[in-house]
């Protein structure tokens, strides 16, 4: 049997159950995504977009769901502490699929015009604020992720920031990976920040128990015009973790953005991040790390599309790999016609620190206009041998010689963090990751198996 078809035999079974309890704007779409689905399937390998990842296999094992929205079996706000000094965020949970709203100490007072919700409860009481963007970059006909999440996501997060508000300080949003069984979790996540708004978004994701879990997650943001955005998301889940993250960015006119990728620890993780510069004058900046050993396979597929003129872009990955570990990197910047006066870098740069580590390195240019600064570059090599004999020669162990020259190599994409307190607690992690000291848990983690 394909992996798709349990997909499709479950939502025939179940569709009333995952419709009654989630909300009519996410319903609406439910029916045409079922049948993209259908019609697609996962893609192969065969596909561009999806070359390096077998999709299939990852989605082939049985998986449980919490269709009936049964209660959260966790109190995050008991059951984790966050060990980033000084970052004093505005902090939330989402666990597996579920915006988490118990009963909670020293809950954020957020400014006047922003909501931080469930998804499914806003689409319920404010369907305005909702189905005018819901679906509306994550189309479930272009990408089968798409149209499964579309399918099976109940709900999910939702975040709004009002017109000219600018949210004081950084929020939080941890999502919990937490069940007695191997888990699915679909969740989807909408961010709209409406004209003059800015906001730092800090998204943690992380697993509190040892099972397996497969996670889809579609998250379609707008930034409005001269609004700003800096979006970072960190991985600290574990080698029986397989997550599928698509992100969707629409940026109007004199706005701009920050999306930064990081993995520290996973099993399997695959992202696609897609933004479109819709407006004159939009500039986004997109930068990853991935520090990956053991059997982690770390694929980042990213899209940015120069629909209009006079915007920039800014793109920077680095990948550091040990023992038999799988990157892979495809970037395409494309420069519509008409879109003149356009500024783009692309950069991938990739350390296989073993003979058995494997990196798969595409960044791409496509350009249909003449009046542009466009590069882009690759490089994928191993530690510096001179280096390391001139750092030796000054008595530094071997060992602690390529940590330092690890922790350097990724240093530059942790430089561009603009979030003081967690750029500098970002450099503990990674040098703690190094060292093979980090575990399943570090920072955001859960108090009773936390070991810093």
């Amino acid at each position: 049997m394909k992996s798709e078809q349990q997909y499709i035999e479950l939502y025939e079974a179940n569709r009333d159950v995952i419709c009654a309890h989630s909300a009519p704007a996410l319903n609406a779409l439910r029916q045409q995504a079922f049948l993209d689905f259908c019609s697609k399937g996962f893609p192969s390998q065969k596909e561009e977009r999806y070359k390096y990842t077998d999709v299939a296999a990852a989605f082939a094992p049985d998986y449980g769901l919490n269709l009936n929205r049964l209660s959260i079996p966790v109190n995050p706000y008991e059951a984790f502490r966050c060990d980033v000094p000084n970052l004093s965020t505005s902090l939330y949970f989402v666990v597996n699929d579920q915006f988490y709203d118990g009963a909670v100490r020293n809950r954020p007072t957020l400014p006047e015009g922003v909501v931080i919700d469930s998804l499914s409860r806003v689409a319920t009481a404010h369907p305005e604020w909702v189905e005018p963007y819901y679906g509306r970059l994550a189309r479930s006909g272009k990408d089968a992720i798409n149209a499964l999440n579309t399918m099976l996501a109940q709900d999910g997060l939702f975040i709004r920031v009002a017109r000219d508000v600018v949210v004081p300080r950084p929020v939080q949003i941890v999502n919990v990976l937490r069940a007695d069984v191997p888990l699915m979790a679909n969740r989807r996540v909408l961010i709209v920040l409406e004209p003059g708004a800015q906001m730092q978004l800090l998204v943690c994701d992380h697993a509190m128990d040892s099972h397996a879990f497969l996670t889809t997650q579609v998250a379609e943001v707008f930034v409005g015009e001269n609004a700003n955005l800096e979006l970072y998301e960190l991985e600290e889940t574990h080698a029986a973790n397989t997550r599928f993250s698509n992100v969707y960015v629409d940026q109007a006119a004199n706005s701009t953005a920050t999306v930064d990728h990081l993995t520290l620890s996973s099993g399997l993780t695959r992202n696609r991040t897609d933004v479109t510069l819709s407006g004159e004058y939009a500039e986004i900046s997109m930068y990853g790390a991935v520090v990956a050993d053991g059997s982690q396979h770390v694929d980042n597929n990213t899209l940015i599309d120069h629909r209009v003129p006079h915007c920039q872009s800014n793109e920077l990955y680095k990948y550091v790999l040990d023992d038999h570990a799988v990157g892979a990197f495809a970037g395409r910047v494309l420069v519509r016609e008409g879109a003149q006066k356009t500024v783009s870098h692309e950069t991938n740069a990739n350390l296989c620190a073993t003979r058995s580590a494997r990196m798969y390195s595409q960044p791409m240019l496509e350009i249909y206009a003449d009046d542009v600064k466009c590069s882009h570059g690759s490089t994928v090599g191993q530690l510096n041998d001179a280096a390391l004999f001139y750092m030796r020669q000054r008595g530094i162990p071997e060992d602690e010689a390529r940590l330092l020259l690890k922790f350097a190599f990724v240093g530059e994409v942790l430089s561009n963090i603009r979030l003081d307190a967690l750029r500098d607690r970002l450099h503990h992690l990674v040098e703690k990751r190094f060292r093979g000291e980090l575990g399943r848990c570090a920072g955001c983690a859960p108090t009773s198996t936390c070991k810093l």
